[in-house]
This record gives structure tokens, sequence and C-alpha cells, in this order.
């Protein structure tokens, strides 16, 4: 016999644990950490282990999958799982085919309010049957053909989203309800599961609504409970025990009430031109979704004109799915080629037969870097499936390698950049190939005269992105050498650039020849070095002929400079454009302050990491970060288990809370003011 507070207890732990899910999973709110989770967990398994009598079907603990099945058996849908007519158009004339459609099958004239239509997402996942009795699921079923499904129950119950159990007591909720909805997996989700297969070596899903199928339709729940499967519901099968409301976004309203994920991007709209809008709106809006939708459906509102409108052909004719344009298409590889970047990332493009897809003509699509080249196995003269999401440029998905002919060529990356000729080089924890000539490579160009000009390098007053787009489109400028030739004239001539601007500019560039070496090493651009990196080499070499002459070897003798540094700074020096362009800065008349002795180090500061946060009293935030980093201080931008000191001001925010949950030391200014003075032995 089981005593009676044990079952007591498993049922209250079922009812916290459910909770527990659906706050985390479908309201994304989560009320305890995991840890508490896992121990209420772990003592409702206990209590099942010890008498298994308790065990019930919805408990959380059947979420993790059971025994393998031989196969799927057949599961005979009580209501037929229709499909819903597509409407072909898929500009605005779409929903006005439909509204005028409906209008005419009820009977309205021009006088007649508009038809009231609940307007939702177009999943692209799988669709799926939900049977519940007196409230717990005891079934799921695939739609199948629409008559005969599969069961998938054992799977489907590994799906935290979906409740085991309606919300609700018993007397509240159907005898009977069958709710459908669609099975997906988020596009973010779809690509961390694809990362694991890449890792073990195993055969990557082809896109997220494959996956999804996939995952539902095998006979391992075990395997399925490891998937990211979610779930929206959007119908009703058969019901038995419920009085149906009035309106269909009432059903989907008291589904979210059970315990139901519904989409919350669902609207109901007026007529056609309610219809238009909500269709503009997702069709704005679609790639900032987390999942794949290839439509909207619009359904009317009323299910008493859903009943009077009735079926046609087994499709319902209060329904219309109104597709977007079409995502993917196949086409040819006639080419790759490389493009530079601003930044000096050399990049891989397909030059593709021209296809028509996602509403435009696409003659190029990216390939991202080497690496996806190879591991999409990408030839030239492939057949390849290519996506593109509206304004997202349009990428190459992977290759149909049955199609490849026998002319197909392997991508190799050039080992000179194809702009400038300079060297290309890759990082070794890097996917990305980049030109090593920062000043001199013309697809750089306005890049490196933007962060010379930066607040933290020369700091130059006024020389903001505009500005640079026009000195550089007319070429008045190639390399930064050159803004030390402008004059008043020449730069009173730009757009928007009168007189005294001009007169401003060219005195603060003037301004900026006397600056200090560390200043002018961050401003070079070189690959991987920071401010602190530039700091501790200026302060090593205290020179730039020094520098310059320096190889790898003797980079790493600088503090926090390691090979991949060095082999930067090495490379960025080794190119004679960039030395080129350094010759005519100094010719220029750029001068470096004296570099300063070291200060004593202060022992409480001295190899210490600091974050600051808040505005402090009388230092500012690069006032307090200097100060740090000459005793010999690191200052970061985020808060870990390897801070030292947290500085905060006033208004500090989540550093600070994330400080104290971490137990990391907190320092006011005064305090700061302390450490730093100390005296080293």
């Amino acid at each position: 016999m089981v005593a009676a507070d044990s079952a007591a207890r498993a049922q209250a732990l079922r009812a916290q644990l459910e909770a527990h899910n659906h706050s985390y999973y479908v309201l994304d709110a989560p009320q305890v950490l995991d840890a508490e989770y896992d121990r209420l967990f772990q003592e409702l398994q206990a209590l099942e282990a010890d008498y298994p009598e308790l065990l019930t079907s919805d408990s959380p603990t059947q979420r993790v999958g059971g025994k393998a099945l031989e196969t799927l058996l057949p599961v005979a849908h009580r209501v037929p799982m229709l499909s819903i007519r597509t409407e072909t158009d898929i500009e605005d004339s779409g929903a006005v085919k439909f509204d005028t459609y409906v209008r005419s099958e009820l009977g309205l004239d021009q006088s007649a309010p508009p038809v009231e239509y609940t307007a939702e997402l177009k999943f692209d996942g799988l669709a799926i049957n939900l049977r519940y009795e007196q409230g717990v699921l005891v079934q799921a079923a695939t739609r199948g053909d629409g008559e005969t499904g599969e069961d998938v129950t054992a799977n489907v119950r590994t799906i935290r989203v979906i409740p085991l159990r309606l919300h609700g007591e018993v007397p509240d909720v159907p005898d009977v309800i069958e709710v459908r909805g669609e099975i997906y997996i988020n596009r973010s989700d779809f690509e961390a599961m694809n990362e694991t297969q890449r890792a073990a070596g195993e055969k990557l899903f082809v896109n997220p609504r494959n996956a999804a199928a996939g995952c539902i339709r095998q006979l391992d729940s075990r395997i399925t409970a490891r998937r990211p499967l979610s779930f929206f519901a959007y119908g009703t099968g058969e019901t038995t025990g419920w009085i149906l409301p009035a309106r269909h976004s009432d059903v989907l309203d008291t589904f979210a009430a059970w315990g139901f994920p519904v989409n919350t991007d669902r609207a109901v709209v007026l007529g056609a031109d309610g219809l238009i809008a909500y269709h503009r709106r997702i069709g704005e809006t679609r790639n900032a979704l987390a999942f794949d939708i290839d439509g909207v459906v619009y359904k009317v509102n009323s299910i008493a004109l859903q009943r009077q409108l009735g079926f046609r052909s087994r499709e319902p004719r209060w329904a219309v799915a109104h597709k977007y344009p079409a995502q993917e298409a196949l086409t040819e590889v006639i080419d790759i080629e490389v493009q530079v970047g601003r930044t000096g990332a050399i990049t891989p493009v397909a030059r593709l037969k021209p296809v028509f897809v996602g509403g435009v003509t696409v003659t190029n699509a990216t390939l991202h870097n080497e690496d996806e080249v190879r591991r999409k196995d990408i030839h030239i003269g492939d057949t390849v499936v290519v996506r593109r999401a509206g304004d997202v440029i349009p990428e190459v998905v992977r290759a149909i390698v049955e199609r490849r002919p026998p002319g197909a060529r392997e991508f190799v990356m050039p080992v000179t950049c194809p702009s400038c000729s300079s060297a290309v080089q890759r990082d070794e924890d890097e996917a990305v190939a980049r030109c090593s000539a920062g000043l001199y490579c013309p697809a750089q160009r306005k890049q490196a005269l933007l962060h010379f000009a930066s607040r933290r390098a020369l700091d130059i007053e006024g020389l903001g992105e505009k500005i640079v787009d026009q000195l550089v489109d007319s070429s008045m400028v190639r390399t930064p050498a050159d803004l030390f030739q402008l004059d008043v004239a020449s730069l009173a001539a730009l757009e928007r650039m009168g007189d005294k601007a001009a007169a401003n500019l060219v005195e603060a560039i003037e301004h900026c020849r006397d600056t200090t070496l560390a200043r002018f090493i961050y401003g070079l651009g070189i690959r991987n070095v920071g401010e602190s990196t530039a700091r501790d080499l200026a302060a090593h070499f205290r020179g730039l002929d020094a520098l310059m002459a320096a190889d790898e070897l003797l980079l790493q003798q600088v503090s926090d400079v390691g090979p991949v540094v060095a082999q930067s700074v090495a490379a960025f020096f080794a190119e004679q454009h960039n030395r080129q362009v350094i010759a005519e800065l100094v010719a220029a008349g750029i001068q470096f302050a004296p570099i300063a002795a070291p200060e004593k180090p202060a022992p409480g500061v001295t190899g210490k990491t600091f974050v600051l946060t808040g505005t402090l009293p009388t230092l500012s935030r690069d006032e307090a970060k200097a100060r740090i980093e000459a005793k010999g201080g690191k200052v970061s931008g985020s808060v870990s288990k390897k801070t030292h000191y947290v500085v905060a001001g006033e208004e500090a925010g989540s550093k600070l809370i994330k400080a104290q949950e971490l137990g990391v030391t907190v320092l006011d200014e005064s305090a700061l003011f302390a450490l730093l003075t100390q005296v080293g032995t």
C-alpha cells in the first residue's frame, strides 16, 4: 500500500514541475533555479521508483523517453486532418480574392459590415493531433494522409512545451479534446543541433522542418527527448463535453489558458484591408522570427459562419493559406570569387546562374568563409540550393552532389589580396582569412581612416564617416598620411563642409601630429592589437623603429603578447605597403611624446583585473582605467570569476549585482585611490 502522504507528495511534485516547465519553456520566465528544479525532479523520481503504482502517464519524469518501438502504429483520425487551400497570388490581391469569395458565399452585399477574421502564421513544421481525455494526454498522431496518421505519443511526451495534463480542474476541461498544431524547431536550435551532429561526425539535417519531422517519426523516444522541439497550437479535432466558443480567436485564448503555447503574432482583423495589413506586417518582420514560416493563414473568426460555409473538396471554405515568395531555389554555381570587406575579411562569393527567389532575381550568394565552402562541399559547376530571406544577403545552403558534373572544380582561397596584392593571412583560431595591408588596401581604406582618427587613436575631432566617404570617393585621401596634406580650400569644397568646418578639421589634424607611441600603434589598426596591447608594445620597445624591426620571438617577450598577436604584428610590418605609409606619416611630422619611466607597481593592483561600473565622483571612466593600467592592473568590460575588483560609482547596474553574486570585492573611488597609492616593496 502507498502511504497517503507519499501519494499526495507525488501529486504535488507533478503539479510543481509541470508549472515550472510551463514557465520556463512556454512563458520563457523561469520561476526557480535549475538546482531547485533538479531537486524536485529527483525527489519525484525516487518516489515513483519506491512506489511504481504512483507513476502516471502525465508525470514529468516520462519526458525523458523510454524503450524504442519496433514500428509506429496507425491512428485513424476521428475528425480528418484536412489541408487548407493555398492562395497562389502572393500579392495583396490574394487577400482581396479570399474576402470577396467569403462574402459571396455568405450572400453579403456591399452594405454589409466587413467580415471578422483571425489571421495567424503558417508554420513550417510537422502537423500533429494531440488527444486529451479527462485533461490528460493519451495519444499523439501525425497528419498522415489526413484520414490515418502514425502514433507518436511516446515521442511527443518528451516535448516540454506540450502539457501532459491540461491546466485547470477536471470539471473545467472537456471530457475529450483534440488539439491540433505544429511541431517545429527554432532556427538557432537547428544550427546548434547541426553543430553537435557535425562534431560527432554524423549526417547533418537539411532544414528545420525535415529535422522536426524526422525527430517525431523515429522509433526511439530517448533520441527525441534530446532534440530541441517546440509546438504551437492552432485548431481542434474531436471534442466531447465542451461547448465550443463563439469565435476561433476565443478557442486560441482557451488553449493558452490550458497551458498550450499559442503564437502571439495572431490578430483579429476586419475585411480585406485587415488581411492585407497583417500580410504586409508579418512579411516585413518575418526574418526576425525565431522560426521558419512560409506564409500566413486567414480564418473566418465566427464558428457559426465557419459551419455555414462548410467544406469544398475536403478543404474548408472558411480558411486559406496566403504564402510569401519562395525563399529557396535551385541554380548553378558559375564561379567562386572573393570579396574584400572593410576590415580586410576575404569572403568567397558564389557567382550564380540567375534565379528568382525570395521575390528578387539572385546572381550572387555569400559562402561566408573557406571552411564553409569545404563543409558544404561546394564546387564550381555544382547545382545548389540558394536561400534568400527578405533583405538578408542570399546564401548557398547546400550542393546537390548527385548532379555534380564531371568538370566541377574545387575552390582555392587566394594567397594574395585581389584588391592590393598584399599577403592573405588567417589566424589559427579564426575561420576568416584577411588581407594584411590594413593601411594601404583600397577595400579597407575608409575603415582604416576612421580607426586612425578615432578618439582612442589619433583623436581627430570632426573626421566622421560622411567626410571620410567623400575624401575617399573623390580620391583626395588614399592613406592616413594623405590627411596631413589637406587644406581648407579643398575641404571646404566638400558637400556640407563650409570654410569654418574645414578650418576646424585642418586644425584638428594639425593638433594630432603630437601624439603618443601607444596611440599611434593602436591607430595603425593591426589585427589583434587593442589599446592595452598597444600600450604594452610601446612601453616595451619605447620606439617605432625597434617595434618594426622585432620578429615574432622578440614580440612574444612583451607582456600578454602570445603567438597569435606576435604573428599579426610581424605580418603587418612585413608588408612594404604598410611600412611606406608609416614612413609618410613620420615625414608628415608625426611626433611621439617621451615615454615616461614606468610607475612603481602597487601591490594591490599589479596583475589584478578590475571592472568599472557607474559614475565615479571625480574620475572619468577613462581616467580610472588609465590609472589602474599605469600601476600594472587590467580593466575588463565584464564581470567573471576571474575578476578581482569591481569599482562601483553612482547608478551602478548589472555588473555590480553580478559582482555581489560572485563574491567579487567591490570598491568605491576612495578605496581605489588607496589601492593605487600603495607602495611596492
